[in-house]
């Protein structure tokens, strides 16, 4: 395919990688696990109140490009990441930035439900204890009660608070992971695959809350699904390769996407 090949020559990023209102700016972003450069030169701004959607073929970079947002990558021995990331203007690598702060900050729902072996209240009191953010207890009841509201939980737990969160169904323990990361007022949701484990139905629960989210945070989510990314983004991201080929708004990607790759993937040519 020597059109696909040419086209995976060209490195210049089409389309307008910045945001009006940026709450993370990346510049320059790469990402090494020893040898393998897994993400190369990523300029990328992650906007106020929108949903950016990471698309892409399996092992194109877009979850390893999604853990440097909030320093994932520093749990992986072999992987070092350089360029320039900031979360609303401090630098995220700088010495004095507190990684679990950050991570509250930067909240991230993993792929696979992964409630705690505690309590449904429990799940969701963790966060807010470990950082004071309740001054008592009433306080903390209050946390609890709202992170499920806006988790969209709160009428189908209410009743069993004490009992297990491992005891929910799979889309409600995913939705427990949405309110234990917004219980303690993160900043930025990171999503990789949030729904990739989920049914039909649980799936549209997610990603009705995922609209109703970005309201008040910025939102990026890693997914497979094209009628997902459809659905739930403003903007859309799309990697190949160790590299972001494209960026535009989700309507223009789907409709008339600028790059090749871009078009090959959307229509289902490779990927």
């Amino acid at each position: 395919m020597p059109a696909l090949a040419e086209a995976e020559d060209a490195y210049e990023t089409v389309g307008d990688y910045t945001a009006p209102n940026p709450v993370i700016r990346t510049r320059g972003v790469d990402v090494f696990y020893d040898d393998n450069h897994a993400v190369q030169k990523v300029d990328l701004d992650i906007g106020q109140n929108e949903v950016i959607a990471l698309i892409g073929p399996s092992g194109c970079g877009k979850s390893t490009y999604l853990r440097c947002l909030n320093r994932m990558n520093d749990t992986i021995d072999s992987a070092r990441v350089t360029g320039e990331i900031t979360l609303y203007g401090e630098d995220i690598h700088a010495r004095q930035m507190d990684v679990v702060m950050l991570r509250a900050r930067v909240g991230m729902v993993f792929q696979k439900p992964n409630p705690f072996p505690k309590s449904v209240y429990d799940n969701v009191a963790y966060g807010p204890r470990i950082h004071g953010l309740a001054r008592n207890r009433t306080e903390l009841n209050r946390i609890v009660q709202r992170s499920l509201e806006r988790a969209g939980l709160w009428l189908e737990v209410r009743d069993r608070l004490d009992q297990p969160g491992t005891g929910l169904s799979g889309g409600q323990q995913q939705r427990l992971c949405i309110a234990r990361t917004i219980a303690v007022s993160p900043e930025v949701i990171l999503m990789d695959e949030p729904c990739s484990a989920l049914d039909p139905i649980a799936t549209a629960r997610i990603e009705d809350l995922i609209d109703e989210l970005r309201r008040n945070y910025a939102i990026v989510i890693v997914t497979h699904s094209m009628q997902q990314a459809a659905r739930v983004s403003q903007r859309i991201a799309y990697f190949h390769l160790g590299k972001l080929i494209e960026v535009g708004g989700t309507d223009a990607i789907f409709t008339n996407p600028r790059h090749k790759l871009t078009e090959d993937y959307i229509t289902g040519r490779f990927g």
